[in-house]
């Protein structure tokens, strides 16, 4: 039978799986980094290039940035798909005379995480690691904000010993019933 790792175990593992991850991005042509709505990715190019010498191509599910006439850097399907409309290249200068093709995509699933910018990347994230930034409830959407309003509303109502919505609702179609019908007896009745 295995044994579960220790805390301090399961910490040193995951700070070399961290080591090994941030190793193995630095690799990678590009630079990339995520929110759960969208993701960025920054290309390194010659300084002396403008925007008519890059090569940018975005659909729904693939991408591909090259230097026109060479090699791409990135050439492959997305992890997920994208809202082609909302995302966007540039082409920057940054500090020390270079400039960088600079690329927001905006995710057309706002509830996951991607393990690589394209399928064919060489190396992938653990996304059970990521640890998101703090949020605010207007940035969810109207559904995903209800949800969320209701789950904290149950669990003050827990906490402070009181029913929760889901309950209360019981509470209220029984007293409903009542109403309706006052000759039937319902001081021995549990709701459940």
């Amino acid at each position: 039978m295995s044994k579960s790792p220790t805390p301090s175990e399961r910490e040193r593992s995951d700070a070399a799986a961290r080591t090994r991850e941030k190793e193995e991005q630095a690799k990678l042509p590009y630079k990339w980094t995520q929110t759960i709505k969208d993701l960025d990715v920054a290309v390194p190019v010659a300084g002396n290039l403008r925007g008519k010498d890059i090569e940018v191509v975005m659909t729904k599910t693939k991408l591909k940035v090259a230097v026109k006439g060479q090699s791409p850097f990135i050439d492959g399907d997305l992890t997920h798909a994208i809202k082609v409309d909302e995302s966007a290249w540039t082409l920057e200068s940054v500090s020390g005379g270079g400039k960088e093709v600079s690329i927001h995509l905006d995710k057309s699933n706002k509830m996951e995480w991607w393990d690589a910018v394209v399928t064919n990347a060489e190396y992938k994230i653990d996304t059970s690691k990521v640890v998101p930034e703090n949020s605010k409830l207007g940035d969810l959407d109207g559904e995903t904000r209800g949800m969320v309003e209701k789950m904290m509303y149950d669990q003050r109502q827990k906490e402070m010993g009181k029913p929760t919505s889901e309950e209360e609702g019981k509470m209220e179609m029984l007293k409903k019933f009542q109403a309706q019908h006052p000759e039937m007896d319902f001081s021995n009745a549990k709701i459940s």
